[in-house]
């Protein structure tokens, strides 16, 4: 079988990533085929929330989620890139008096494409961006059918992925200032 690769990118995550290296503002081609390698790509999944936006929004609110709406659309415009959109609830106030929100269907949604493409033998390689231990047993799924998963992350502080998701992928590439220069707009 000829390599196919698909890329999962958790948003969520990358957003975090950005802030670290100064809200960089990144082309998501540039990122894509640095993800890819040189394998022919099937798909680029980029799984995020649209921001929160209450019973009646603020006018703050609502450019936000006008301003998230527009930025899905590109991405969904870009060559074989599909965007999933999980829902952000509202979990109540932290001790601070800020807003508490919680990503709902994401992590369902990744997980559930990587072990779709996996067990259809859709892909022999996945590059994931994220660092959440709950894709732990997608990956084992993955792996046992054969696919090579390429974990991307970040090890500056607050966004170092869990430990057994290290453990357990084939491979690690760091994203460091070199590669987010690379991608930038």
């Amino acid at each position: 079988m000829q390599n196919r690769i698909a890329l999962f990118i958790d948003g969520g995550y990358l957003d975090s990533i950005l802030m670290k290296f100064n809200r960089a503002r990144i082309d998501y081609s540039k990122l894509n085929e640095t993800m890819r390698a040189d394998h022919p790509l099937i798909r680029a999944y980029y799984y995020h929330c649209l921001p929160f936006q209450s019973a009646n929004p603020t006018q703050e609110e609502k450019t936000q989620f006008a301003n998230a709406q527009k930025f899905f659309r590109k991405l969904n415009r870009l060559d074989c890139f599909t965007v999933r959109e999980g829902k952000l609830a509202f979990r109540g106030i932290d001790d601070e008096g800020r807003a508490i929100y919680e990503q709902k269907r994401v992590d369902v949604y990744l997980a559930t494409d990587l072990v779709m493409h996996s067990t259809k033998r859709l892909i022999t390689h996945a590059a994931i961006l994220t660092g959440d231990s709950d894709f732990l047993p997608a990956v084992e799924i993955a792996k046992s059918e054969g696919v090579h998963i390429t974990l991307f992350y970040s090890d500056k502080e607050g966004c170092l992925p869990h430990d057994e998701l290290l453990d357990m992928v084939d491979a690690r590439r760091i994203i460091n200032q070199e590669m987010i220069d690379s991608w930038k707009r």
